[in-house]
């Protein structure tokens, strides 16, 4: 009895040594990957946009500078506006004194002149005009300064707990810093807005100013020339800051956020994200597991509606990231409301719950994809009719 005991003692041990290697081997794997990876920069991030997963990241909550890419935040508002109302990009408005004089990048506003806000903000997309984005925080907010308050109310809503925003343009100014996975995250929200696409695809335009003077602008984020898929992104270079890009690239239904503060050339904060990207497309995916406007099996009951039950479709499609080549268990749970007609195509009507290895991961709309007009006293009583026998 003691002989069998002491071999499982021993056995025991043996399995313990190799677990201990193992975890080992996978810790010293995980910091070469950690070395591979923006090794160059002071912090940096990576993650799913759709999901918010994190693929990489280091230093992710360290409190540094990050020069332009603040101005993420300066547009995130400007279109936060625009869809809201209270502006439009058609609408013009004449730059301030102060807006004008403003140093470091910029597309020499004219003082007192007018410009067309959509103008404007494709500068400060394009070029990183700390001009226009002063004229822009001025026209939504009255003053730089309580627009910078609205850039910090913002950053609360967005839990960016490692924000201070002290200007609009990111030049250096004493208190104000962020973090690379906060970065990402404002870059995140900016992305959702469609329009701002038709500006950060640009790579290079001009701005019109009065008697006819023009100014050249080019994209200062290089990746959008010479990385497949990256469609948007801003760059930051203060001094004290060093080289710093957020960006983001699409391939297939997949969208990476790539972050990178304080890298030590130009050169070195575009290869670094190129890196993360590259890494990121070759080890993960974004499965499709509800097509966007496709017509569901599943269908919904209305009560004294013409048609009893209805077809479906979801208000967007869902996409799950996921490592390539993973086994994951995807469920789908419909919920329907207590509906009532008349029912009009694209009403709200219910819900689908994705659930991933039994986690929910992600709640979708479903909506109407027929009418269903209320039941009259007529349609009642031939109804009845039909039913009679004579």
């Amino acid at each position: 009895m003691w002989g069998f005991t002491m071999k499982k003692v021993v056995l025991l041990f043996f399995v313990f040594l190799l677990c201990f290697s193992t975890l080992g081997f996978y810790s010293a794997f995980a910091e070469n990957q950690d070395d591979a990876l923006a090794k160059n920069c002071k912090a940096a991030y990576v993650c799913d946009w759709q999901s918010g997963t994190e693929i990489y990241s280091r230093n992710e909550h360290v409190h540094l500078p990050i020069a332009s890419m603040c101005k993420i935040m300066t547009l995130l508002l400007c279109f936060e506006a625009e869809s809201n109302g209270q502006i439009s990009f058609e609408q013009e408005i004449t730059v301030s004194e102060k807006a004008a004089s403003m140093g470091g990048s910029q597309v020499f506003l004219a003082a007192n002149s007018k410009y067309k806000i959509n103008d404007l903000v494709k500068s400060i997309c394009i070029a990183s005009a700390n001009d226009s984005c002063v004229a822009m925080a001025e026209t939504i907010a009255g003053s730089e300064d309580l627009f910078v308050k609205k850039m910090n109310e913002k950053a609360k809503i967005l839990k960016m707990d490692d924000t201070i925003f002290s200007n609009c343009t990111g030049l250096p100014k004493q208190g104000q810093y962020s973090c690379a996975k906060d970065v990402a995250t404002m870059l995140r929200e900016l992305l959702k807005y469609r329009r701002y696409f038709e500006f950060s695809k640009i790579w290079m335009d001009k701005i019109h100013h009065e008697e006819d003077r023009i100014t050249e602008m080019a994209n200062t984020n290089k990746l959008i020339r010479n990385y497949q898929g990256c469609d948007s992104g801003k760059t930051g270079y203060t001094a004290e800051a060093g080289y710093c890009l957020a960006a983001s690239a699409l391939r297939g239904n997949m969208r990476i956020v790539s972050v990178v503060i304080g890298g030590v050339d130009s050169a070195t904060r575009f290869n670094a994200t190129k890196e993360m990207f590259d890494y990121s497309f070759a080890n993960f995916e974004s499965k499709c597991v509800l097509e966007p406007e496709r017509v569901l099996e599943e269908m919904a009951s209305v009560r004294g509606g013409k048609l009893k039950e209805i077809h479906v479709i979801p208000e967007r499609g869902a996409y799950l990231f996921s490592l390539k080549g993973g086994s994951d268990n995807i469920n789908l749970q419909f919920q329907f409301e207590q509906v009532k007609a008349p029912v009009a195509i694209g009403d709200r009507i219910g819900e689908v719950i994705v659930y991933k290895n039994g986690v929910e991961a992600e709640r979708i709309n479903l909506l109407a994809n027929e009418n269903s007009d209320k039941v009259s006293y007529f349609d009642s009583v031939h109804d009845i009719a039909k039913d009679w026998c004579i």
